[in-house]
């Protein structure tokens, strides 16, 4: 017979916390590969020039995003909207960091997927606080087709929201139920 004690039914949770913590780690990797990269960009590469990297496919080019995600509302230095848009950043990432918080330490690829995101929306957060715009140079396309421009930050936030999706549509085992 075994005796639950308050100190001992705590114990996992608390033992939750540091486990988690350990996905913050992805995301502190994503910032600071997100911020080296922008500054290598800002420093080596002219506004607007392209450099292939893989010819026909990906270009290096340096350029200042002042909207969301792929040019959308560009505000072009206009305060009042640059401003909003950096609230509407805050916004995402204290909800993206309270689903981080409340998300159990056994889901894993949530936890992830989450953390890339919240790595990506500080690096891009940052970037729009900073300056009022966010440095994209990654220029992928197929001929005359050109994706927009993107970088580091937005590539985690990507991949992260399509991990969540995907891990949504997994079926999760009940924890309660035994296996078969």
């Amino acid at each position: 017979m075994t005796h639950d004690t308050p100190a001992a039914l705590a114990a996992p949770a608390t033992l939750a916390v540091p486990m988690k913590s350990r996905w913050l780690l992805v995301s502190l990797a994503v910032l600071v590969l997100d911020q080296w990269t922008k500054w290598l960009v800002e420093r080596h590469l002219p506004e607007h020039l392209l450099q292939p990297l893989v010819p026909g496919l990906v270009n290096l080019t340096n350029v200042r995003n002042t909207g969301v995600a792929f040019g959308l509302f560009a505000s072009a230095g206009h305060l009042p909207t640059t401003l909003l848009l950096a609230g509407l950043s805050l916004a995402a990432f204290v909800v993206v960091g309270l689903y981080f918080w409340k998300t159990p330490a056994q889901h894993r690829l949530l936890l992830f997927a989450l953390a890339l995101v919240l790595g990506g929306a500080v690096g891009n957060l940052l970037d729009r606080v900073m300056s009022g715009a966010v440095t994209d140079f990654v220029d992928v396309y197929w001929r005359s087709h050109h994706w927009p421009s993107f970088n580091v930050a937005d590539s985690a936030i990507s991949v992260g929201l399509t991990l969540m999706a995907l891990e949504s549509l997994w079926p999760r085992r009940d924890p309660n139920r035994p296996a078969n």
